[in-house]
């Protein structure tokens, strides 16, 4: 018997992962069936179950990619020297997350952002995936708490700035033009931008009136 390569295994895995964000994002978690998964990607039973046990895993496993991507992106901006700041780096962040799940409806809607709604109502009732989300979202907010520094490295925030509570308030700026998409409609990244740059720039027109 021919052995099964890890590249094929991995994208099977993938397909799965995949199908399954878009049953979840077009008719909820609850109701989808995992029959719903299998019709979606044109696989059997068997070949499914191999990689997850059910809707659970699934759910989970797309989580904790999707935290991954988003850390990974900020440890990398950290690196950077100086970091991009947050008009860049959160559209970035969104940005590559359509590459990580590039998943569309049929009307062209990118999944993630009713993946989201998705998975923080699951969160208050299933207690295994609530720890995977508070896990995942600290690592995050330690890297986020990680590019602060080096802003204050770089002398471009003071230093005694709250490294913790500016990460937390930039995530939740993500988090909530994420819940706009899925609530509203497409709204561009540029949009987000524009209203990050704008808020930036609060404190020199301040300073340029007073003096």
């Amino acid at each position: 018997m021919a052995r099964v390569s890890q590249e094929h295994l991995d994208a099977r895995r993938r397909q799965i992962l995949d199908g399954a964000a878009l049953c979840f994002a077009r008719n909820g978690f609850h109701a989808t069936s995992m029959q719903d998964v299998l019709k979606e990607v044109d696989l059997s039973a068997g070949a499914v179950y191999r990689y997850f046990s059910g809707k659970e895993e699934l759910i989970g496993a797309i989580v904790a990619e999707v935290l991954e991507a988003v850390r990974d992106t900020y440890e990398r901006a950290a690196l950077e020297s100086p970091p991009p700041l947050p008009d860049v780096l959160i559209p970035r962040v969104l940005e590559q997350l359509k590459a990580v799940r590039p998943g569309v409806l049929d009307g062209g809607e990118w999944v993630f952002p009713r993946l989201m709604i998705q998975v923080w109502t699951e969160t208050l009732r299933n207690h295994e995936l609530a720890v995977a989300m508070s896990t995942g979202y600290d690592k995050v907010r330690a890297a986020w708490a990680k590019v602060v520094e080096r802003y204050k490295d770089a002398g471009l925030m003071p230093e005694d700035a709250d490294a913790d509570a500016m990460a937390r308030t930039m995530i939740a700026l993500a988090q909530g033009f994420a819940a706009q998409l899925a609530l509203f409609g497409t709204v561009p990244t540029k949009t987000l931008q524009d209203g990050l740059r704008a808020l930036m720039s609060m404190g020199g027109v301040h300073r340029a009136a007073v003096n």
